[in-house]
C-alpha cells in the first residue's frame, strides 16, 4: 500500500509513489506556487539580527583552522 502524504500547498492527498509525477505536490501548479513563495523570500528562516559585537569577534578557540 502506498504512503499517501498532504500536498505541502494546498493539503491534498498524494500518493508517494514513483507514478507521482509532482510528489510531495498535487500538481505543477502547486509545485510552481511554492517555488515562487521561494524565489519572493516568502519562507524565512528566523533569526536574530547581528550585533557590531558580532562581526568584529575574531575565531572561537574551539574553531577548526580553515585553509585559506
Amino acid at each position: 500500500m502506498p504512503r499517501i502524504v498532504a500536498c505541502p500547498q494546498c493539503g491534498a492527498a498524494v500518493e508517494w509513489t514513483a507514478a507521482a509525477t509532482w510528489r510531495p505536490f498535487c500538481s505543477n501548479r502547486c509545485k510552481t506556487i511554492d517555488l515562487g513563495a521561494w524565489a519572493s523570500e516568502a519562507y524565512r528562516v528566523p533569526a536574530e539580527p547581528l550585533t557590531n559585537d558580532d562581526c568584529q569577534r575574531g575565531p572561537i578557540e574551539d574553531d577548526p583552522p580553515r585553509d585559506v
